[in-house]
């Protein structure tokens, strides 16, 4: 699944793609995909201008002229790209946006997972997902006596709570592995007992190793492209994920792989030991 960096990527070359351009066609080939409703969806957006697009977490946000926007989740395996009308139809591509200038907007998923919602701009926060969002993983918006507060009110493993899209927007598999070993924390760790020396350190990591992403334009490691169809090249500077068996890069012991929440989860035993903490 994208999760930040890679929304950001793709925010940022839509941005730079489709600002300005103007709807005159709308076709869905998978309805199930738009919300409220296949007819309503295209009433809304069929001659409407994009005037900016914003990301919230892991989801994109259209806003239009004349007070509409879109909600857009990419859940998956969901992928934005732009073409020239003449170029064929990938069988994966779900929606199409036809733009005046004879360019389109497509977007192609392989699950068809995705969902766009089209809202009244200002209501944006009412769609699922967005309603409970927790903030973003910057440091102006993540403060340390917020993380510290809220971590110490969870039991549950902290990789389980970082996922919690409530609780922090935006991480996900990848990077919380990833920020978990940088910060030399157990996956497993239960969130309340992690003292707040560590959880500076964590907060601190998060938004290092998101950075760092975001500069490399993000994680491919099985489809995920950006919006002019390039791979990220963050996949080449993970230190865990999907490195079992391998040495850690810190003390040489293998790196092991669990399940926490469901999830695949990789992590260093020795430098990441489960801490006991009496009760």
């Amino acid at each position: 699944m994208p999760e930040l960096p890679e929304v950001e990527t793709v925010k940022r070359g839509l941005t730079a793609l489709v600002t300005g351009k103007k709807i005159k066609k709308i076709d869905v080939y998978y309805p199930k995909m738009v919300l409220p409703n296949e007819t309503e969806f295209v009433k809304q957006l069929t001659n409407r201008t994009i005037q900016k697009i914003e990301r919230r977490g892991k989801y994109l946000i259209f806003h239009f002229d004349q007070n509409v926007s879109m909600v857009s989740h990419l859940r998956m395996e969901g992928k934005y790209s732009v073409h020239s009308h003449e170029m064929p139809l990938n069988k994966h591509d779900h929606v199409v946006f036809e733009f005046t200038d004879g360019t389109e907007l497509r977007y192609n998923d392989t699950r068809k997972f995705g969902r766009m919602v089209v809202v009244p701009t200002g209501e944006e926060y009412s769609v699922a997902g967005l309603k409970t969002i927790g903030p973003e993983p910057t440091p102006a918006t993540l403060s340390l006596d917020y993380l510290t507060t809220t971590m110490k009110k969870h039991h549950k493993a902290i990789k389980s709570f970082l996922l919690d899209q409530n609780m922090i927007a935006g991480l996900g598999n990848i990077y919380c592995d990833e920020v978990l070993w940088l910060a030399k924390i157990h996956p497993l760790q239960p969130t309340n007992t992690v003292p707040v020396d560590k959880i500076a350190i964590l907060r601190q990591k998060i938004f290092d190793e998101l950075d760092l992403a975001i500069r490399a334009k993000g994680t491919t490691v099985f489809s995920y492209l950006d919006a002019s169809g390039h791979a990220g090249s963050f996949q080449n500077q993970l230190h865990v994920y999907q490195r079992t068996g391998q040495p850690c890069e810190r003390c040489g012991t293998p790196i092991e792989r669990i399940k926490v929440s469901q999830r695949g989860t990789h992590f260093c035993p020795f430098c990441q030991k489960l801490v006991e903490v009496d009760d």
